[in-house]
């Protein structure tokens, strides 16, 4: 149950923000190295692996400092080609992302903890200019665990009270409100405004709290807009931001993808890709509205569904060497877990959990999952391609957010070796979410007007969603 609570500096336990299992890790060394590299160190391998990379141009990007998009997790693949190319791959990146519960301590002798890290580094930094009065705030609707690691750490960092406030899209008598652009939060029979707030909504924030707010709050909603939480509009900020630096060498890689699609339309796309595709419901998260189509049962299923929007996005389809999608030349495959006893090889992804701070953008944690049965070789073994394929650990069980913790891998002694990777994939995954986490920014700054209110026309022309837009509006 989702509870309110008021926290004082100094209550912070480690044992009430981090899964039991990790608590009793202990970090792989790659990974300790790999976060405590410099940019310097990051941007010098990076462009020794890839000579065409401009060395100048990535270290100014890495010293970008966000203006909407302060923190964010991106999720990644990796991947291989026919040919034999190993990649990261952009799936997508979370505006609310959870990551510290899962991330052993880089120090556990240290009270300064990566939640302590990021609220120092990012939350700290960005309400400095503030001037009206108040009080601080977190606000959530899933993942107690970690959304009361970060009020903890707010209180500690910022040496005062913090509120932890639920603040679900189902709540009849919510205890959070908005009054000419300020929030206002229930506690104690009154209502307290709130300077500044770090939000951990995931569930489609934009129908809770307003675009434009006087009070700060981290991240603001149209960072969820422009591509945290919308997958198409994301796409699009990816490609915009490729043509802008694909002169120096660099590149998001993401799957091919078909931005604005009507449901009628899937079969025709799906068939060019081969028969094999993921669709998505562009503004769903934590796994839900995303579904992998192998078989012609897959398709039979989606098409027999019925939706809240109207528009998709379809995506080439990573899975087997020997039944991936095959679109725009481009064939791509998981290169999955090391092989158990059982010979067995699963699907798996890489989150990557960054932030933008005064010296510019830094990793945080990250973690790996992977899909609840193993990749068959044949497409005739699938009985169930989202067991195959999915990786994502949240479901929902009679209303309640649960996680599956059985299929998280660790980045610790003994789970990092069985991904298969080494410090040049973590690189990797760090330089494709830092670009990814740039590109959405760059398009926050596109839809918001110099008044800072959402440029109306401008985010319709992208994205004409009419029960999107009504649900914003």
């Amino acid at each position: 149950m989702l509870v309110e609570q008021k926290i004082e500096p100094k209550d912070f336990e480690i044992h009430n923000h981090w899964y039991d299992k990790v608590l009793n890790a202990t970090i792989h060394p790659i990974v300790k190295h790999f976060l405590n590299m410099s940019p310097d160190q990051i941007i010098t391998r990076y462009c020794h692996l890839n000579p065409k990379a401009s060395k100048e141009k990535l270290k100014a990007l890495l010293q970008y400092k966000s203006k909407y998009f302060l923190w964010c997790g991106a999720d990644l693949i990796n991947v291989t080609s026919h040919t034999g190319k190993r990649q990261m791959v952009i799936i997508e990146n979370n505006s609310c992302p959870s990551g510290q519960k899962s991330m052993p301590l880089i120090n556990e002798y240290s009270e300064d903890t990566t939640y302590h890290q990021l609220i120092k580094n990012t939350f700290k930094s960005g309400i400095k200019n503030i001037r009206m009065k108040g009080v601080l705030a977190v606000i959530y609707d899933k993942n107690r665990m970690e959304a009361s690691g970060y009020a903890f750490a707010i209180a500690d960092v910022m040496d005062e009270k913090v509120y932890l406030i639920p603040f679900q899209s189902t709540d009849s008598n919510p205890k959070v409100k908005f009054e000419k652009g300020i929030m206002l939060i229930w506690v104690d029979d009154t209502w307290l405004k709130v300077r500044a707030c770090f939000r951990y909504l995931t569930q489609k924030p934009w129908n809770r709290i307003p675009i434009l707010s006087k009070t700060k709050i981290i991240n603001p909603i149209i960072s969820c807009l422009a591509g945290g939480r919308n997958k198409l509009i994301a796409a699009k900020a990816y490609q915009i931001f490729n043509s802008e630096i694909s002169e120096f060498g660099l590149k998001i890689n993401i799957p091919n993808t078909v931005w604005e699609v009507r449901k009628n339309e899937i079969p025709l796309w799906v068939k060019q890709m081969g028969g094999h595709a993921v669709i998505k419901v562009p503004y769903s998260n934590a796994g839900q509205g995303v579904y992998t189509i192998v078989t012609q049962r897959d398709l039979d299923e989606f098409m027999n569904k019925d939706f809240d929007y109207d528009m998709f996005i379809v995506q080439s389809l990573i899975g087997n060497s020997d039944w991936s999608s095959i679109f725009k030349n481009q064939k791509l495959y998981h290169v999955g877990t090391i092989p158990n006893k059982r010979n067995e090889t699963y699907v798996c992804d890489i989150r990557m959990m960054i932030s933008s701070t005064s010296k510019g953008i830094r990793p945080v944690c990250t973690y790996a999952r992977r899909a609840k049965k193993p990749l068959p070789n044949e497409i005739d073994q699938v009985m169930n391609s989202w067991e195959i394929l999915g990786t994502n650990l949240s479901y929902q069980e009679q209303g309640t957010w649960k996680t599956d913790t059985n299929r998280l891998i660790l980045m610790d002694t003994k789970d990092f070796n069985s991904l298969g990777i080494g410090i040049d994939d973590l690189i990797d995954a760090f330089i494709q979410s830092s670009l990814s986490m740039i590109a959405i920014d760059k398009m926050c700054q596109t839809l918001i007007s110099s008044k800072g209110t959402l440029k109306k026309k401008l985010f319709k022309s992208l994205n004409d969603d009419k029960n999107l837009i009504n649900e914003i509006l």
